[in-house]
């Protein structure tokens, strides 16, 4: 089991929950809106390697990953599948605002007319619903994996568990989501394996150059809160 560290002072609280807050805010946001832009996909040939095709979805969702693993090392698994829930009711909530906005019907001088919105986020429905069921699934298993791991090695090799998390979570997640839009006929079955390749493999390299972020957060935390290699945070309801 890992130690739980309770906090010893009002103002480490308060801190504490600051910190937990902006994090939330900050995932609830990133995931939020690669659900909204997901339509729109781009060619990316770094170092003329290898041609990805992915969409712009993908940009803001590796942050997802990156700040529940931190507060997953930080603050522990119930805090982290916490996140996760508040995410997947923000995701429900964004997706009836959407729908209330596509019903409205546009005036004449509108510089977006009714065709055109629908256009964008029409399929926001089906796709929010897709990238929810992938995301539940991935999160969930990200974190499982995540302590784990940190289980396993008592606490050490931080970067072991970010990565062998985030990759095994990241092919759930592009399989499900990419498989459920071809169901839903949002995206052809014939492009499927293109975009599920450039899908992990992009995460990957982006889980793989988020380490250092993740080993700056988890260091400055553990160095405001007196942590020690394995220690989490007891944070109160």
């Amino acid at each position: 089991m890992n130690p739980e560290i309770p906090l010893n002072s009002p103002r480490d609280l308060r801190t504490a929950y600051r910190v937990y807050y902006i994090l939330g805010a900050l995932f609830i946001c990133a995931l939020v809106v690669s659900n909204l832009i997901f339509q729109k996909f781009f060619t990316w040939k770094p170092f003329g390697i290898y041609n990805f095709k992915i969409s712009v979805g993908l940009l803001p969702y590796p942050i997802t990953f990156l700040i529940t693993d931190l507060v997953s090392e930080v603050y522990g698994k119930q805090k982290a599948n916490q996140m996760v829930t508040a995410g997947i009711f923000a995701s429900l909530f964004s997706l009836i605002i959407v729908y209330v906005a596509d019903s409205v019907p546009a005036m004449a001088d509108s510089p977006v007319n009714d065709t055109l919105f629908s256009q964008v986020f029409g399929a926001t429905a089906l796709a929010v619903f897709a990238s929810m069921t992938a995301y539940l699934f991935a999160q969930y298993i990200d974190i499982h994996i995540y302590h784990f791991w940190k289980k396993l090695t008592k606490g050490k090799h931080l970067w072991l568990r970010n990565n062998f998390s985030t990759f095994i979570s990241q092919i759930i997640d592009t399989a499900s989501v990419t498989g459920l839009l071809c169901v839903f006929n949002i995206l052809e079955w014939d492009i499927f394996p293109i975009l599920f390749t450039s899908g992990v493999l992009f995460k990957i390299i982006i889980a793989a150059i988020d380490t250092p972020f993740l080993y700056l957060g988890v260091g400055l935390l553990r160095k405001r809160f007196n942590l020690k290699k394995g220690e989490e945070l007891i944070v109160p309801y």
